[in-house]
């Protein structure tokens, strides 16, 4: 791969889809409406999608049913999962038209401490591969191998039939530069932070026509967790401390063929960029220290104002405010338990970083084994994330310790309690 800092700067480019920070935001008010105006956090790699069930469904998964990968998505769903214990592992080859060595690595485990109480455990890891950082001369820095993980610790309790809660905790550590030096005297250190989720999970089912439909509804408050810095205390940024709500709906059309949509809303709940005050000559205009903004908030605020301030703060308004929202669907096909299909969509306004792609991918299941891929098709020309590929193996813990060849209910169809 290209061993120079571009390389580094072109990986980061594509995780937060390139945008000026808030201290450098040079729009003007007149500006706003025809310009970009990205929110851009701290270690992007959490809300990448780790799975390909989702990741084939247009990266839709808060409210889908037996997920092995519920805690990246929603921890709460964990306590429906209908086996005992489960084991994910999923590979992602990433922004593999750039560079061909970058990969996120997820392995979730989960497992029912009773019918009403689940635990689970995961970690990512992504690598950014081999990189040669050089100073603004060319001359070399040194090599590194820049990485970030994050570990996983999840409950899930049933309060009822119907609906259940869930709490996951979460270290993470990043190390974008990898240790190498910088000609600045504070240089660069790896990156720590804690956060948590707060999740919640309602699922039903009913029947229309004739017709047996299962319905789920899944809410989900990710990454709340402490600001996270490279350099010094004064240099501080969010992570992405998410908003993600959304249905699944599966129509059982006869014993062999079933089929699902899901629909997922995301925003992210951390400042939005403000539009800074700039004099005649193009210099930013600074009073009492700080820059003047001439439209929006503040971002150097504390993390639960940040969160509440993220649904007001946008400068161009409630109209700004709605293009920060992304959309996700996804549909879902089952044949005879076993065999599975899914396509799906992702916008991302045009304003906000203009991630537009359609996914496709499958499934099998055989045994104790699911294995499911998923395929992106970006809608932007010489997009970093174009021919995204995702590869995930599932281990059923029930099936392996019975050694049943009995055919089971596939991750995408639940059963609802026996009516009365």
């Amino acid at each position: 791969m290209n061993k120079y800092f571009k390389g580094i700067a072109a990986i980061l480019a594509g995780l937060t889809v390139t945008n000026l920070s808030a201290q450098q935001n040079k729009l003007t008010t007149g500006q706003l409406d025809g310009r970009q105006n990205t929110i851009t956090s701290a270690v992007p790699f959490l809300l990448i999608t780790p799975n390909a069930r989702a990741g084939a469904m247009g990266d839709a998964g808060v409210a889908t049913p037996n997920d092995p990968n519920a805690i990246h998505w929603n921890s709460a769903k964990m306590v429906f999962n209908e086996k005992n214990g489960t084991v994910s592992l999923s590979y992602n080859p990433w922004l593999r038209d750039l560079v061909p060595d970058v990969s996120l690595s997820y392995l979730s485990i989960m497992g029912k401490i009773n019918d009403k109480a689940s635990l689970g455990g995961s970690l990512r890891y992504f690598s950014l591969g081999e990189i040669q950082f050089t100073d603004v001369y060319g001359g070399s820095l040194g090599n590194a191998t820049p990485s970030e993980w994050a570990a996983d610790l999840a409950y899930a309790q049933k309060l009822s039939d119907n609906f259940s809660l869930g709490v996951a905790f979460r270290f993470i550590y990043s190390n974008i530069a990898g240790g190498a030096q910088t000609q600045s005297q504070s240089g660069i250190k790896a990156g720590t932070s804690y956060a948590a989720d707060i999740t919640a999970y309602y699922r039903n089912k009913t029947k229309v026509q004739g017709y047996k439909i299962n319905y789920g509804i899944g809410g989900a408050i990710t990454n709340i967790g402490s600001k996270l810095t490279y350099t010094t205390d004064q240099n501080q940024n969010f992570i992405p401390i998410n908003l993600r709500i959304g249905g699944y709906g599966e129509v059982e059309i006869d014993k062999y063929n079933t089929i699902a949509l899901a629909l997922d809303f995301n925003k992210l709940l951390i400042p939005t960029p403000p539009v800074y005050e700039y004099d005649s000559s193009g210099n930013p205009v600074i009073k009492n220290g700080s820059l003047v903004i001439a439209s929006g908030k503040s971002p150097n605020i504390p993390i639960i104002q940040g969160m509440t301030q993220s649904f007001s703060d946008a400068p161009g308004g409630f109209k700004e405010e709605m293009r920060e929202i992304n959309i996700s669907a996804g549909l879902e096909y089952w044949y005879d338990k076993q065999f599975a299909l899914r396509a799906g969509y992702f916008h991302e306004n045009q304003y906000k970083g203009n991630r537009k792609y359609a996914t496709f991918g499958l499934g099998i299941r055989y045994n104790v084994f699911t294995i499911d891929a998923a395929y992106l098709v970006s809608f932007g020309q010489r997009n970093p994330l174009d021919n995204t590929l995702r590869f995930t193996l599932g281990l059923d813990f029930d099936a392996l310790k019975s050694g049943s060849n009995e055919k089971e209910q596939p991750s995408g169809i639940f059963e609802m309690p026996k009516d009365n």
